[in-house]
């Protein structure tokens, strides 16, 4: 019961870059467009080869390496996706199957875009319950999948990816490296963000999206550093769902994270959906803007409504 840390990061992303100029040989669009409305240049796109489980495994298997452990140290792999397209066997196993973890629980979480800050406190919990010891949390998707590529509003959004942690039980007299979760969803705007139908397609009503992020999650991320003892002031990076770069940098302002490092990633990467907040934190840590025990407020939302965020320190 002495809570749980994050120990190590990992991402991956896929070779292939899908350019805003190659968006506009497929429809009505343009750099300018792109970027004066949601900020992004460029997206990975993986191949009809790499499932989504490999991403995953890729991602996992970097933040592994990084804590220096080997796979029979796991005992829980939560993967967060919204795109695995078979029902079972679920990410989740299929990625401690490619990394040779040999008993562990394996969950898939599908909370869409919140999906990694779900699963995450999650793990936070069932660590201090007892029920396991060190954790692999992944955050995959394979957004090309279920994109319509003759959308002009969505497809220039999305792209592929994965990000990784390794978390485990703190030794006790440590303080909790993972503070408390604040989560919920407004189930009555749920089909504001879909993946739905035969193929299942992605689509959103972007106006009520940005609106109600830029308004409605400013204090909810207020309470999640108030639930960690701290102040916006307080912290030194904010990574929030990479959804779009118009709705990222008014919802940091509003937050009040003056001091803070905000992560930026959709602007390479486009929307990874679950994997777009542990690979920028990953991202942020691998170029050292971020050091080892500096708090960063992680906030997912989107998909279903639904949010989630909590207050981490740095590996």
């Amino acid at each position: 019961m002495h809570g749980s840390r994050i120990v190590a990061v990992g991402h991956y992303q896929p070779a292939r870059t899908l350019t805003n100029e190659d968006l506009a040989e497929l429809v009505d669009t343009s750099d300018e467009w792109i970027r004066s409305r949601v900020g992004i240049r460029t997206r990975h796109i993986a191949g009809p080869e790499e499932p989504v489980d490999e991403l995953a495994a890729h991602a996992g298997g970097k933040a592994l390496a990084a804590a220096g452990l080997t796979a029979d140290a796991i005992d829980l792999v939560l993967v967060a996706t919204s795109t695995a397209i078979d029902r079972s066997p679920n990410m989740a196993a299929r990625v401690a199957a490619r990394l040779g973890i040999p008993s562990p629980c394996a969950m898939d979480v599908n909370v869409v875009c919140a999906g990694f800050t779900h699963a995450l406190a999650t793990a936070d919990h069932t660590v201090r319950a007892g029920a396991a010891t060190r954790a692999l949390v992944i955050g995959a998707d394979k957004m090309s999948e279920v994109t319509d590529w003759t959308d002009r509003t969505t497809c220039v959004l999305t792209g592929d990816g994965a990000g990784a942690t390794v978390i485990e039980a703190c030794p006790p007299g440590e303080e909790p490296g993972i503070g408390p979760v604040l989560w919920g969803s407004v189930p009555e705007m749920g089909n504001a963000v879909r993946i739905e139908g035969t193929p299942p397609r992605f689509a959103q009503e972007g106006q009520s999206v940005y609106r109600w992020a830029t308004t409605r999650l400013p204090p909810l991320a207020r309470e999640a550093c108030e639930r960690a003892g701290l102040t916006p002031a307080d912290l030194a990076g904010v990574v929030l769902h990479q959804a779009n770069l118009r709705i990222i940098e008014p919802l940091a302002e509003r937050i009040g994270a003056t001091h803070a490092v905000v992560a930026r990633d959709v602007i390479e990467s486009g929307n990874t959906s679950a994997a777009s907040i542990p690979m920028a934190l990953s991202k942020l840590v691998e170029r050292g803007e971020l050091r080892s025990g500096d708090p960063v407020l992680l906030f997912g939302f989107g998909g279903n409504l639904s949010y989630a965020g909590q207050v981490v320190r740095c590996p």
